[in-house]
């Protein structure tokens, strides 16, 4: 069975998002696909429409790049849920230059309490280079700070490198 709180990480096009959603699909259960993408510009508008066609229609779409910690707690005990993806929260928020431990706080208080499975796809940004600008040195020490936050609370921790997923933490259901 899928655990309550599971983290899917991996880099840039590596297969996280379809294995994260093979979790969700293989529970049975009602899906939720909470979205925190925008789409300001025609590749993105083409990466999103992509990302609907591969999914389906059995999926209900909640479009949630700041409020997801509130659309998190009005979630069922029965629906399982896939946000895709923390690191597009966090550059949401970023950008929007809100306070991030608020927000992160808020974030992680409420994937602890949500009524549902949740299933959290992140980017693992660490593997890379040192960036050359203080903004991307600060999303990238934010995003490593976020992604160890929600792995010590997950029950299940999966890095996914070239389409192979490898278990850090837990048990694959």
């Amino acid at each position: 069975m899928l655990p309550k709180l599971s983290l899917i990480l991996g880099g840039a096009s590596s297969g996280k998002s379809e294995f994260a959603e093979s979790l969700v699909v293989s529970t049975g259960a009602p899906r939720v696909y909470l979205a925190t993408a925008q789409a300001f510009d025609e590749e993105m508008r083409a990466k999103v429409a992509a990302h609907l066609a591969q999914r389906g229609t059995n999926w209900r779409t909640i479009e949630t790049p700041l409020n997801t910690a509130d659309d998190l707690t009005q979630l069922t005990e029965s629906e399982v849920v896939l946000l895709d993806c923390a690191t597009m929260w966090l550059s949401n928020h970023l950008l929007a230059e809100s306070d991030l431990e608020v927000e992160t706080n808020k974030f992680l208080d409420a994937l602890a309490t949500c009524k549902g499975r949740v299933v959290v796809v992140s980017n693992e940004v660490g593997l890379d280079v040192v960036p050359d600008n203080k903004l991307a040195r600060q999303f990238r020490d934010a995003q490593g700070q976020l992604n160890q936050a929600v792995a010590a609370q997950a029950d299940l921790a999966v890095l996914v490198v070239a389409g192979l997923p490898m278990v850090l933490k837990g048990d694959l259901p």
